[in-house]
């Protein structure tokens, strides 16, 4: 029998409770969103396990917002699936009291076509499926100033909005949609930005890309836990498991290249 269990949780069944979380001292609860990243968290969790005796406790998610929310809540000890601008632009919008307690990867964002094989073939007025929460919308939007299709007030603005474009030479229609439907709205835009949590189950691969971020992005996913809780022991002990070969391997395995390690 599994020592670690994955359960999927419904937004419909977020009253865990602080007190589930903290319940017992060997064991957290730590929230993902479902796809690939919860398979490397499997591999440091049983890490966690073997290592330390800490059992992890992995809740998925299917969307970017609920994780934090049940963080917040005191329904889970950690999670792990945003990078620290999307978790800042949280903090600022809800007032969380969230904090970094280790790094985990860099997942590049890319933008993907089912109609063309090039940005210079996009048309005139092309729609553009861009995420709808605040930091990725704005990466997106950098990556497309970088490449020289819009210009941007400031393109150093990382929660830059359709509203920040000041040139848009080729009369570009955005769509704001949620993250976790980009893959199948797809076939319906003539690009979309694809965060790679959602393009890897979907089948793409950021070797197809129109665009994508390279090995320096700033946007490296972390470990995130309840303010003042960085230093407790069990929240080391999942950072110590996670940062391993091991973890790696298996990140190596599910994305390829497209999961660089934060960490080093």
């Amino acid at each position: 029998m599994r020592k670690t269990l994955i359960h999927t949780l419904l937004a419909s069944s977020l009253a865990l409770g602080a007190t589930t979380a903290m319940a017992d001292e060997h064991s957290i609860k730590v929230g993902t969103v479902a796809g690939p990243e919860t398979d490397v968290m499997q591999v440091a969790a049983e890490i966690a396990l073997r290592e330390y005796g800490l059992t992890v406790e992995i809740i998925e998610f299917t969307d970017y917002v609920t994780p934090n929310a049940a963080l917040a809540d005191g329904s889970l000890d950690a999670n792990a699936y945003q990078h620290e601008p999307y978790l800042q632009a949280m903090v600022n919008d809800r007032g969380y009291d969230l904090a970094i307690a280790g790094l985990t990867f860099v997942y590049p964002i890319g933008a993907y076509s089912g109609k063309y094989a090039s940005v210079d073939e996009l048309p005139d007025r092309a729609q553009i499926a861009l995420p709808n929460d605040p930091s990725n919308e704005g990466r997106s939007l950098i990556l497309m100033h970088n490449e020289g299709l819009i210009l941007l007030d400031d393109p150093e603005n990382l929660e830059a909005t359709p509203l920040n474009v000041v040139e848009n030479p080729r009369n570009f229609r955005f769509r704001e949609i949620e993250a976790a439907q980009l893959p199948r709205v797809l076939p319906d835009v003539d690009m979309a930005f694809i965060n790679n949590t959602f393009a890897q189950p979907a089948g793409l691969s950021l070797d197809d890309a129109l665009i994508k971020e390279g090995p320096e992005s700033p946007y490296v996913n972390l470990i995130a836990v309840r303010g003042g809780d960085q230093e407790r022991e069990e929240i080391q002990q999942l950072v110590r498991a996670y940062q391993t070969e091991a973890v790696k391997a298996k990140a190596a395995e599910l994305f390829g290249p497209a999961a660089v390690p934060g960490w080093e």
